[in-house]
């Protein structure tokens, strides 16, 4: 198959590479020419805009985007996919934004005659690179059932979710959680350890009892529990605290919009907020146990 990718970030260059491993035919597009570059030597085909992947004989068009705003100018804007793509072309948005604003684009897509789905992903860098990525997918059943076999090319776990949006339901929700669970181990991991316990045995403890969870037995903030967790090499590499922040504030905004109440949802996001504004953006999120340990304040 034909397709176009846009957005060949940390996420979107690992999925196209995984695309043409799959013997799938690549177009890519991305403002990093670098980026485009290294997908090229990969054998991709370079076009120079997002009219240019719109006009080409692409069967399918996913994007991976950084935000909401992204998404719109790519699909909406005057020089934007839906201005010029052909009808029937398919349409896959895997970038994490609002479900409000995939449900309107989605909408206008299919107007227009062109099938899409929402499909965010969850498992980090290391799963792009490995194939293994969770896709959460929102959209119509026979268009997910015609998406499915591309995107096990580039993931494990593909879960319909229901309607146009809902794969987005499903990534905020599950997000906010980890930040909460992540915040409530790293409490109790402080806590532990402040009153003499070797880190090492606590976390076994709440790994064998009622406390455990992902954000405890696979990426422990307390350094030197996991090896080869972010917590054991200076909380480089993994989810930046950043990208879960923005993460928070669609989680808390899709709630506002519901009047749905998420109260450990916006105590994480003022708790990542505060960490952040302290110039630790760029570091795992699980980096937030320092706000516990008084490291680096």
């Amino acid at each position: 198959m034909h397709i176009g990718f846009i957005g060949l970030g940390n996420m979107g260059a690992p999925m196209a590479r995984n695309l043409l491993g799959a013997r799938h035919r690549l177009s890519v597009f991305d403002l990093s020419q670098a980026a485009v570059k290294g997908l090229v030597e990969a054998g991709a085909n370079a076009v120079h805009s997002v009219t240019d992947i719109a006009h080409s004989d692409v069967e399918l068009i996913i994007t991976m985007l950084p935000a909401a705003s992204h998404v719109r100018q790519v699909y909406l804007g005057d020089s934007g996919l839906l201005s010029s793509v052909a009808p029937s072309v398919r349409l896959i948005d895997s970038s994490t934004i609002d479900p409000m604003s995939a449900r309107e684009v989605a909408a206008i897509a299919s107007k227009q005659g062109n099938p899409m789905l929402d499909a965010p992903v969850s498992g980090g860098t290391g799963g792009a690179e490995a194939g293994t990525l969770t896709f959460m997918v929102g959209g119509d059943t026979a268009d997910y059932d015609a998406a499915l076999s591309v995107l096990q090319s580039m993931g494990k776990n593909i879960v319909h979710c229901g309607p146009a949006g809902n794969g987005q339901v499903a990534k905020v929700a599950n997000n906010m959680l980890l930040a909460i669970s992540m915040i409530g181990v790293s409490e109790a991991m402080s806590l532990g350890v402040s009153l003499g316990m070797d880190a090492k045995v606590l976390a076994g403890i709440i790994n064998t009892s009622s406390g455990r969870c992902w954000s405890s037995d696979t990426y422990n903030p307390y350094p030197g529990v996991i090896e080869g967790a972010p917590a054991s090499r200076n909380y480089t590499g993994g989810f930046g605290t950043d990208l879960m922040l923005k993460d928070l504030g669609l989680a808390t905004e899709a709630a506002k919009q519901q009047k749905q109440p998420v109260i450990l949802g916006a105590l994480a996001q003022q708790l990542y907020q505060t960490f952040s504004s302290q110039g630790h953006g760029t570091m795992d999120f699980s980096a937030i146990i320092k706000m516990y340990s008084g490291e680096d304040q």
